[in-house]
């Protein structure tokens, strides 16, 4: 289908400029307006999983004039990686939406304006072909998500938007100069004003200049992931923003770093990239966000706080794997980003769930709510056995195949890797046993368990879960050809010196 990329882009945006000339005093219609938009947006992109050719490149391509005076154009496309992240993008933009039913009473116009018009910029981040046209997209999910926390967040969330916007704002300024030095030594070998990708990739940077533009690109999607020590503003966001907030946020925002270190910063800067100090500098960083992340989970006495932390530990593996530079590693890295979005949703919207219905978030206030809330208590196991990768579900098939991606490079990689392993499953069993076990207090015994709206927000994640975690085959193979392109860029050669036909005929592909 022509045009099917911009379809699915701009729906949020139609939903959205309908939603303006809604009555502010029609509750109901507004609600039912934002999910109807929320869910066109996942049914419109549908045709992209089921139209998509893993056998090719760059598809659903449109390439359209826009600044032609400095070489900017609108120019669409997706492969294995962008497809993957787009469909994550329209289903827990649905999902957050749908879940926010309830939650949210104030000002609802504005808040489901911000989540449609959010929606299009994350959307946009992963299709983007122009570099330019990717750094638009980037800088607009910073507005609504600032109001997001700003408006509808918790008691510091004032503090929080702040911090949110003061990080994120300042690695993007940095990644802009990277960009534009990227493009003016572009310009000076080609005598052609272009931020398409495809013509960035052809220019040749010296040493100097490649490690001060890497650095630069780290440092805007560093923050975003966020990798050790550019971390801080994160526990401060999820705790404060409302629950679809959080979840976003968790599922969808922080892959725009991790996507971004594969889409521009090892395609565009392979020299940089496979140099072993600047890996060993990403591998040290991960593992230390690997296990710091852990062990303040196990220090936390919020509920919220806890899994907001758990996504500095669980992105690390992520990273790690990018920087493993082999095929594992990237698509277990690419695969994980997906689990963290499934497992991590489902954690974020148990404790918007328990906060709606007794407005406190500290762990010690609950107890024996298996007893109360037996539906709400399974869904939190699946969950967390989910989010610590037990087999049979998704968790497991990322962690294992960073784990062999990083064994590759450096046994001590994979040893504290699974040391944040064995942590992560000592704080997400200390959680449920605190919260789910046990005798359930006066003021638990009369809590109501999940509604059928609740129990239809958790079904497709929980069906996802199972869906990889039993049969990864179909993620693999989507992921084979743009991560073999990423790895014979950074590494040329790699698959001649390996004598492997594909990135995948590495042990990994027996998990297919």
């Amino acid at each position: 289908m022509d045009h099917l990329l911009s379809i699915v882009l701009f729906t949020p945006l139609l939903g959205l400029l309908v939603l303006l000339f809604l009555p502010s005093s029609n509750k109901n219609l507004i609600r039912w307006w934002a999910n109807l938009a929320s869910f066109a947006g996942l049914l419109v992109s549908i045709p992209l999983i089921t139209g998509f050719d893993r056998t090719k490149d760059f598809q659903f391509v449109e390439t359209a004039a826009w600044i032609p005076s400095i070489g900017a154009s609108y120019h669409l496309g997706i492969d294995g990686i962008g497809l993957v992240l787009v469909i994550l993008t329209t289903l827990l933009g649905f999902l957050s939406i749908l879940s926010s039913w309830t939650a949210i009473e104030d000002r609802l116009k504005e808040y489901y304006a911000f989540f449609l018009l959010q929606q299009v910029g994350m959307l946009g981040v992963f299709m983007a072909l122009d570099f330019l046209l990717f750094f638009v997209f980037w800088e607009t999910v910073l507005v609504p998500m600032y109001f997001i926390i700003a408006i509808w967040g918790g008691q510091r969330r004032a503090y929080a938007a702040i911090k949110f916007m003061i990080y994120t704002l300042i690695g993007s300024v940095l990644m802009l100069l990277g960009i534009l030095a990227l493009y003016f030594y572009h310009q000076s070998q080609f005598q052609v004003l272009s931020f398409d990708i495809a013509d960035l990739m052809k220019t040749n940077l010296p040493a100097g200049v490649g490690w001060w533009v890497f650095w630069a690109f780290f440092l805007g999607f560093a923050v975003k992931v966020p990798m050790f020590p550019f971390h801080t503003w994160l526990p401060d966001a999820h705790t404060e923003a409302p629950t679809a907030g959080s979840v976003i946020l968790a599922s969808v925002l922080l892959k725009m770093g991790t996507y971004g270190f594969l889409r521009f910063s090892l395609p565009l800067l392979p020299d940089t990239s496979r140099n072993p100090q600047v890996v060993n500098i990403m591998a040290v960083l991960s593992i230390i966000g690997i296990i710091y992340g852990a062990l303040a989970c196990l220090m936390q006495k919020d509920w919220k706080k806890l899994v907001a932390y758990s996504s500095v530990s669980h992105l690390g593996y992520c990273t790690l794997g990018i920087f493993s530079l082999n095929p594992a590693g990237i698509a277990g890295s690419v695969i994980q980003q997906i689990n963290h979005g499934i497992s991590t949703g489902m954690l974020f919207l148990i404790v918007g769930i328990v906060y709606e219905r007794r407005h406190t978030r500290e762990i010690a206030e609950y107890g024996g709510l298996f007893k109360v809330m037996p539906v709400f208590s399974m869904v939190f196991l699946i969950a967390a056995l989910s989010s610590m990768g037990m087999p049979p579900l998704n968790g497991f098939i990322g962690e294992f195949t960073i784990l062999q991606g990083a064994y590759q490079m450096s046994f001590n990689w994979a040893l504290w890797s699974a040391v944040g392993i064995a942590l992560g499953a000592a704080y997400l069993l200390w959680l449920f046993q605190r919260t789910m076990l046990g005798e359930a207090s006066e003021k638990n015994g009369k809590l109501l368990d999940l509604s059928p709206r609740e129990i239809a927000v958790f079904a497709p994640l929980i069906l996802a879960a199972f869906w990889i975690g039993l049969h990864p085959k179909p993620m693999f193979q989507v992921l084979e050809r743009p991560v073999a392109q990423i790895v014979e860029r950074v590494r040329p050669g790699y698959f001649a010196e390996h004598k492997l036909a594909s990135p995948l005929t590495t042990p990994a592909a027996s998990l297919r």
